[in-house]
This record gives structure tokens, sequence and C-alpha cells, in this order.
């Protein structure tokens, strides 16, 4: 929190939730990925808690980006963010941030992928990555890190792989365009080579969320050692290790698994490590 307040309100926050989500499907054809449930809460308003738990809140310092299935995110965002809604194709990382320039107006961003997962139990979510912005210059770009397993495999930075979250200073972001590009190229790759990126270390739990296998992990770390099953749902089966989702219902076996909300287990079924969704569909995480 004070690391926020010390840059006297010249920092915002743009958590991105345009993409498409394809290797997330059949899922993600019905819901855009960032609305994905983990733990029984939607990826974004994970999102838009963490940055509430480091003082950034309400349509003034939060900005989220929407374009496939674009409504059900303005639905789910409704006044508790500044929405920028991108028509025909998602804009990318770059295009994202750059399409919200006149709003972000000459503050530094602090840049989140909606599809990130992170989990620390030293911390709760928003200080957790709060040494992202402790004694930032205001000018340098960092990014939240974690070791990588081969330091110097392509892809990463510092030797480390990006766990979701960046800090872009206003002279770099000034000059990216409204059209389609990512971070990656456009603002990191260049502020490292020039010796401006530094990678500050994530401590907790980080997935992805991109595949069906990252989407359950991470699911099942939301649930700790037992299920986590929604109040409403209605379980007269049996339940190990999965997320039950509100108004569920589970009369047959469940063991790793998610269920989203509504969605039903047949009392002759018995699933394992897959995410069902309604009483049709089925997706494995293998």
């Amino acid at each position: 929190m004070g690391a926020v307040a010390s840059l006297d309100g010249e920092l915002c926050a743009v958590v991105l939730a345009a993409g498409e989500g394809t290797r997330l499907r059949p899922l993600t054809q019905r819901l855009p990925k960032a609305l994905c449930p983990v733990g029984n809460v939607s990826l974004l308003d994970r999102a838009l808690a963490r940055l509430a738990g480091l003082g950034l809140a309400g349509p003034q310092q939060v900005a989220v980006n929407a374009c496939y299935l674009g409504d059900q995110v303005v639905e789910q965002v409704g006044t508790r963010a500044h929405l920028s809604v991108e028509q025909g194709t998602p804009l990318g990382t770059a295009g994202g941030v750059g399409n919200l320039r006149d709003w972000i107006a000459g503050r530094g961003v602090l840049v989140g992928n909606a599809d990130a997962y992170l989990a620390d139990p030293a911390s709760p979510p928003g200080p957790d990555i709060a040494a992202l912005l402790h004694d930032w210059d205001g000018e340098s770009v960092r990014l939240l890190g974690q070791p990588a397993p081969d330091p110097t495999a392509p892809g990463t930075f510092d030797g480390h792989l990006f766990t979701g979250f960046s800090l872009l200073p206003w002279r770099l972001v000034r000059e990216l365009p409204p059209t389609f590009g990512d971070l990656v190229r456009a603002v990191w790759r260049p502020a490292e080579a020039a010796g401006q990126l530094t990678v500050v270390p994530y401590p907790g739990t980080f997935y992805d969320t991109g595949t069906p296998a990252d989407y359950l992990t991470a699911n099942l770390h939301a649930a700790g050692d037992d299920s986590l099953v929604d109040p409403t749902a209605t379980v007269t089966g049996h339940c190990h290790h999965s997320v039950i989702g509100a108004g569920a219902t589970v009369r047959g076996t469940v063991t790793r698994c998610v269920l989203w909300p509504g969605a039903t287990v047949h009392a002759d079924e018995h699933l394992h490590d897959v995410i069902r969704v309604g009483d049709d569909l089925t997706v494995p995480a293998s």
C-alpha cells in the first residue's frame, strides 16, 4: 500500500482480459478466459482484488480491456473499472495498453494478465506483489518473475519466467500505438537490451492457466488439501480434492475435478482430472 501511495497518484493499472484463450477451448467457447473460475472466483475478479490490495481500484485507477466475448467481460466489470472494448480482433498486450494511452495520461502503468493465477501463503493478494512497486524510479521497466528451470531458455528474462505482472513507465507507454503488438517485442526486450529492465522475484505459486492442465492445477491449488465446495452446490455423491461451483450437482464421484457453476455429475459417472461444464461438456486436463 505504501509503495503505491509514495507515487502520489502517478500510477494506474491495466488488466488485460481481451484474449481468446484458444488453448483452453472448448471451455473458452462459453466464457472468455478471464472469466473462467479458479477456486470458484473468476480470474478477472482475482486480478481486480489483487490490485485493490495495493490500493488501486475504481475507473480512475484501474482499466480492463475486452474483446473476445467482450460483452461478458463488460458485464462482469460493471463500474468497478474503466472499460476499453476493442473492436474486431484483440490488439495484443502492447496494442491493448496503447489503446488506453489517453486514459493512462502520463502515469506509470502496472499491467496484469487476467489469466495469471498467483498465490503466496505469506502475503495476501496485493501485498504479495508489492515488491514490484517498491522504490520504483518511474523510468525503468520491471517484470514479476520466477527462476526458470533453464535460465538460458528462450522466453526468459535474466534467467526468470514472467509471472503475469509488469510495471511500465509513461515514457514508453506513450510510444505504443493502438495497433496489434505484444509487450515482449515492443517494450520488454528493448528495455532489457538498454539495461533498463529488472526482474523482481515472486516468492509464491504461479500458473498461467493457459491450458486445461494448468487450469486444473491452479484450481486444485486454490482448493488446498481438501475439496472446495460452494455452499449452494448439492453433493450426494463423493468429492475428492475437487472444486465444485455454485449450483452444481454431484451425484456420482469426482476426483481432482473442476465443476463450473450449474454443472451436473450423474450418479453413474466417475470423473477424474477433468473440467465439467453443464451436463454436456467434459474437458480432460491431459
